[in-house]
């Protein structure tokens, strides 16, 4: 485990006579840790980490080292998953929708249509939806979530063959979905043809047509250069979705607890400050990608929402999740019907 390892050589030279303060200064951190996460250097969730990382080795006195791997250099979203819940990977953003994979429960925020605005979703995630999530996460024994949820954004449907203005417009499509029962669960309903495509192979796969659209939030969509290859984007903000920042337990409790307290503190700041970098930066970004050649429509939400009723997606999703969870998601949101 990547955190344990400098600390095992310093008890061990400090157990032969060696001083270690020197040692460690020179050479490396007591403790570096790894984190993963699958967005370019460019997304604020990366500047954010970044200036987290320099806080910390600086309050920490160089003590504890955080090296950030964007762009999934460490591998898929669903290898790194595997990678922290062995230890390989001591840190990892992950989509809540993706980590359901592992904690079903983790996706009942992306659930269809469910949140309004920016308001509803914090009151909730900051709250009592918030802290249900974190309680079903740390129940996993392997794997923990800090309090504060980083921003991925409302997630917005584009194209490269035609705008989508109603629900009928999604019939028969072919679209990627991340791999997780969710989306493919909601797009069925709307009778598109959903394919599962990790996020490091959207690019490609939208530039071969292997398949016709995608979904993501603008963040996203602008940095990751998808409007190269998609000419359509419609504002159909059909899921909210955000990033736990994920603690491997082993790794996490390797720490003596100043250091956990110094880095529970700045990465939660630091998921606050990236909340208000992806507003600022999504006001900016429709004019942004227009300007890259992208046409935009929006639509109402309403057709939208009773198809899903009508297909038997809330219901079919309410069995799954329980009652008791369905009704913390409504206390939050309102009734889904």
């Amino acid at each position: 485990m990547s955190g344990i390892t400098r600390r095992s050589f310093t008890v061990g030279a400090a157990a032969l006579g060696v001083t270690t303060f020197n040692i460690g200064r020179a050479r490396a951190a007591e403790f570096s840790y790894k984190f993963a996460n699958n967005l370019a250097l460019s997304h604020p969730l990366n500047k954010r980490a970044a200036e987290a990382a320099a806080k910390i080795k600086e309050e920490t006195g160089g003590r504890f080292e955080l090296q950030i791997f964007p762009s999934s250099q460490l591998g898929s979203d669903t290898d790194t998953l595997g990678q922290i819940r062995s230890g390989a990977v001591d840190f990892f953003t992950l989509s809540g929708l993706i980590l359901s994979t592992f904690v079903p429960a983790a996706s009942i925020n992306g659930v269809g249509f469910a949140f309004k605005d920016y308001d509803t979703v914090w009151k909730a995630m900051d709250g009592k939806l918030g802290d249900f999530i974190r309680a079903e996460i740390a129940k996993s024994r392997t794997i923990f979530a800090f309090d504060k949820q980083w921003d991925n954004g409302f997630r917005q449907t584009t194209t490269s063959t035609k705008p989508i203005t109603s629900p009928a417009d999604l019939a028969n499509l072919k679209i990627r979905v991340p791999p997780a029962p969710l989306w493919t669960s909601m797009f069925k309903a709307f009778g598109s043809a959903p394919a599962t495509i990790n996020f490091n192979e959207v690019y490609s796969a939208l530039q071969s047509k292997v398949v016709d659209a995608q979904e993501n939030p603008l963040a996203i969509i602008e940095t990751a250069k998808l409007y190269e290859v998609q000419g359509y984007c419609s504002m159909t903000n059909h899921m909210w979705d955000g990033f736990h920042f994920l603690a491997n337990r082993a790794s996490w409790e390797a720490l003596p607890k100043d250091i956990q307290a110094v880095v529970s503190k700045h990465i939660n700041a630091a998921a606050i400050a990236e909340r208000a970098d992806v507003a600022d930066l999504t006001k900016g970004l429709q004019e942004t990608l227009a300007s890259k050649g992208m046409k935009f429509n929006t639509v109402d939400q309403a057709p939208f929402r009773d198809k899903l009723k009508a297909a038997g997606f809330y219901t079919e999703w309410k069995g799954k999740y329980g009652d008791a969870a369905w009704a913390v998601l409504e206390g939050a949101v309102g009734s889904l019907g």
